[in-house]
């Protein structure tokens, strides 16, 4: 059976703050505005739409909202948020679109690092700190044997096909339970 997710229980063990701190904010990365509004790079904001029309009311502990910057700049954004609501890092989930991921799955982890992902790289960079959550959303279209890997400049930026939608919508069903 393939594995749809994968909670990194190695990385919660290794910070303390992880085991007991559940996230109270939770914010989805992607790029404002009509020319990349469809495409897989705003996997993140795809994420927070989806919990806002599923869940809106449910997730009354728990705010979620979307950046207003491009994704590459998210640090001040969410360093406001954290200032302005009193939290500290470990109270934080990103959910972001991830290229090294296969389309489909998803990934939860705490204090890693940006693995390559500007958007998390700039809040790392920020904050100061990777103890944070991260949802890392896949958007990798499935691998064929006789293509070379694809390179992610290649196809984050570009338009999301609908099939690709519905798995992605798919993909956020299970990372509502995961995060439950």
């Amino acid at each position: 059976m393939k594995q749809d997710f994968v909670y990194t229980r190695t990385m919660v063990a290794k910070n303390p703050a992880a085991n007991s701190t559940a996230p109270k904010i939770i914010i989805g990365l992607g790029n404002p505005g009509r020319r990349y509004e469809n495409t897989y790079h705003n996997a993140g904001y795809w994420f927070i739409e989806y919990l806002e029309k599923n869940f809106a009311g449910k997730l009354q502990s728990v705010k979620i909202l979307k950046t207003d910057c491009f994704m590459n700049n998210s640090g001040g954004f969410v360093k406001e948020v954290i200032r302005r609501g009193g939290l500290t890092p470990s109270e934080l989930l990103i959910a972001h679109d991830d290229s090294d991921i296969e389309i489909g799955k998803i990934k939860l982890s705490f204090g890693s690092g940006a693995a390559g992902h500007r958007g998390i790289e700039n809040i790392i960079e920020v904050l100061g700190t990777a103890d944070f959550w991260r949802l890392r959303i896949g958007i990798r279209p499935k691998e064929k044997p006789d293509r070379p890997r694809l390179k992610a400049e290649t196809f984050v930026l570009k338009k999301i096909s609908w099939r690709h939608k519905i798995v992605l919508r798919n993909s956020f069903k299970k990372s509502v339970a995961l995060l439950e």
